[in-house]
């Protein structure tokens, strides 16, 4: 299973063209994570994202903004651990809740708190995390042996290494840099 995470100062092409095409290619949900946006124009990207992706019949995640979410009546929603330490009780009207986590501990927090999955990572060297050392395939492991929801990794991932990925426990893969500069 692969999920897109959007990064539109990536693209080559117009971000709308290229939310189109990954569409297309029908990856199993396309998550909006535009941190820098201010909440009124994450909205509006939002918007034009969630019907493009209802065209194609592929779930829209909105990434750090729960109120643009229940705004757009969009029931998935990602956040960081943080953010969903402080909002986990408010999120009971959202379907799928899921959680960027960087630890064991923080994934069994996760799920316990009402995680529908998490994103673990970084898994690979990536120049979205230049400097960081990579965490790798152990940990990898070892987060998916610590819970019972899905797990996907993020960080250096191709659709080339999904099948070594998924030896670890893991559900699948996100991929940021090959969605969004490719196709």
């Amino acid at each position: 299973m692969i999920i897109c995470i959007t990064n539109r100062t990536l693209c080559q092409k117009p971000f709308l063209t290229q939310i189109q095409l990954i569409a297309k290619k029908q990856p199993a949900a396309i998550i909006l994570r535009e941190k820098d946006l201010e909440q009124t124009h994450y909205q509006a990207l939002a918007q034009a994202c969630f019907q493009i992706c209802q065209q194609e019949h592929i779930p829209l995640i909105v990434h750090s903004y729960p109120q643009v979410a229940r705004n757009l009546n969009i029931s998935q929603i990602h956040l960081s651990f943080l953010q969903f330490l402080e909002v986990s009780d408010s999120l009971t009207n959202f379907q799928t809740k899921g959680v960027s986590i960087h630890s064991v501990e923080q994934a069994v927090i996760a799920q316990k708190l009402g995680a529908s999955y998490l994103i673990a990572g970084h898994i690979f060297e990536t120049d979205c995390k230049k400097g960081l050392p990579a965490k790798g395939l152990s940990f990898l492991s070892e987060i998916c042996e610590s819970v019972s929801i899905p797990v996907f990794a993020v960080g250096g991932m191709t659709s080339e290494k999904l099948t070594m990925i998924q030896k670890t426990g893991a559900k699948g893969i996100c991929v940021m840099s090959g969605f969004m500069n490719e196709l």
